[in-house]
């Protein structure tokens, strides 16, 4: 049987992320919220949710001793970071005065500059809400979901990463900022899947279905 492993480190939407998923799955795939480092190594499938703030993120993971056990899951099993799960795969964050994060993907994580939008309305932040997501490269992710679907947002930071090529998906507000990565086996959103309905379990059965290759 497939099993999934959904990290614990105690932030996150772990019992949304976790009934999205068991809906996605089919009937030979096990869902497991878990911060037992051997469950995480032996499972086939890693999902690697957060919500909050990066310093408390990087704390937890370091008393937890599951920042080895993501970099290594990161290197060889399929890999979905969602929001703060994304942003930890960072190299540094701008958050909490500057926090190094998990250094997986080259790059940093940087605050939203208020702006006004076309029509002179001055954006918030966080930005919340529904938003266009345009995908900027094939994946197997993207399987069976329109260019321009809209998923659900709810961050102050977005990712920057180093390397242009990694990027899977961009999003305006107002200028395009970096929604998806992709690198190898790592996937990574900013949105949240498990709070964007019909495109929100597309996305999650896509990953249980994906091998980690692109």
């Amino acid at each position: 049987m497939q099993h999934v492993a959904v990290i614990d480190y105690g932030m996150g939407n772990l019992r949304s992320v976790s009934k999205a998923l068991e809906s996605a799955a089919a009937d030979n795939i096990s869902v497991e919220v878990t911060a037992d480092p051997a469950r995480i190594l032996a499972a086939s499938h890693i999902v690697f949710p957060g919500v909050g703030a990066i310093r408390d993120c990087i704390s937890e993971l370091q008393r937890l001793e599951l920042g080895d056990v993501i970099r290594d899951v990161a290197k060889q099993k399929p890999f979905l970071g969602v929001c703060l799960g994304m942003q930890a795969l960072l190299s540094r964050s701008e958050e909490n005065g500057g926090i190094d994060s998990l250094d997986i993907i080259p790059g940093n994580v940087c605050h939203f500059d208020i702006q006004n939008d076309a029509s002179g309305e001055r954006l918030k932040v966080p930005h919340m809400g529904w938003n266009k997501v345009n995908q900027t490269l094939s994946h197997p992710l993207w399987h069976n979901i329109e260019q321009d679907s809209r998923f659900y947002f709810v961050h102050s930071y977005f990712v920057s990463p180093e390397e242009a090529n990694v990027t899977a998906a961009t999003t305006a507000y107002p200028d395009d900022f970096t929604s998806a990565i992709n690198k190898d086996n790592v996937f990574a959103v900013q949105f949240h899947p498990e709070k964007s309905q019909y495109v929100g379990l597309q996305l999650l059965k896509n990953f249980l279905s994906w091998d980690g290759q692109s």
